[in-house]
């Protein structure tokens, strides 16, 4: 078992031989949860992840913005 100290903010540094052996990388997600007196972390889902999961509506994020933004509050007025 390998120790963490909690630092004045409240945080942690995972321990290099944890990240590697759970493959977390730099900018990933953790959901974390008081189990009893334990702390469980595990993999979070961000909406990144599911980049693909639906079909495309032929247009890029950039210009559904824009037609949203071009149709918004006060365009049929």
């Amino acid at each position: 078992m390998l120790a963490v100290k909690v630092l004045p903010k409240g945080q942690i540094t995972l321990p290099k031989e944890v990240r590697q052996k759970l493959h977390i990388q730099v900018g990933d997600t953790l959901l974390m949860d008081a189990d009893g007196e334990q702390v469980v972390f595990r993999r979070g889902k961000t909406i990144f992840d599911f980049k693909g999961v639906l079909p495309s509506m032929g247009m890029t994020i950039d210009e559904i913005r824009e037609k949203g933004i071009a149709g918004g509050v006060g365009a049929n007025e």
